[in-house]
């Protein structure tokens, strides 16, 4: 709070980080939701967090590369229309930019900075990201160079989103 010549006060709240975590499917096994649960509930103070799951294709057991494509697209079509218009985005693929847990810190601390503070995370299906959802994307982020369920995915990133605050206010997070 600041006082102004005129004596009345100017009052300057600082409004958290808005992440949304846009995901194909939905989590099914309890041990991941609860998980999922818990880093939700310890985000609060630092983040708004907004999850927005998009409903998978159902699809035969033996796909064609043709009905893949379809699939793909008509997933990065819902995903597009599920981003928050002036979010950065950021979609994650095994190909993607390996960070370290201080490097997604860096750079979410350079967002909350710059003002940027509205981040979509994308997570793709079984079948991945469709090349419009890669290429509106401001980053394309790996986690590790090995494969997760997508479920599994979202636990890990929404734990390194935890920890990239802890990060940023120093507070100690063990490593």
């Amino acid at each position: 709070m600041r006082k102004t010549s005129s004596g009345s006060r100017n009052y300057h709240y600082s409004f958290p980080m808005q992440i949304q975590i846009i995901a194909i499917g939905r989590i099914k096994e309890r041990y991941l939701s609860d998980g999922i649960a818990e880093y939700e509930k310890r985000l609060r103070p630092y983040v708004k967090l907004r999850v927005t799951e998009v409903d998978d294709d159902r699809r035969p057991v033996n796909l064609s590369p043709a009905q893949q494509d379809q699939i793909l697209a008509r997933e990065g079509e819902k995903i597009l229309a599920a981003i928050t218009e002036g979010n950065v985005t950021v979609a994650l693929a095994v190909n993607g930019k390996p960070y370290s847990s201080e490097e997604l810190a860096a750079f979410m601390k350079k967002r909350e900075v710059s003002g940027a503070s509205q981040v979509t995370f994308i997570i793709g299906g079984d079948l991945g990201l469709a090349p419009s959802v890669l290429e509106r994307c401001d980053l394309v982020l790996s986690l590790s160079p090995m494969t997760f369920t997508h479920p599994m995915v979202r636990l890990i990133l929404i734990e390194q989103i935890y920890r990239a605050f802890r990060i940023m206010r120093g507070e100690p997070y063990h490593k």
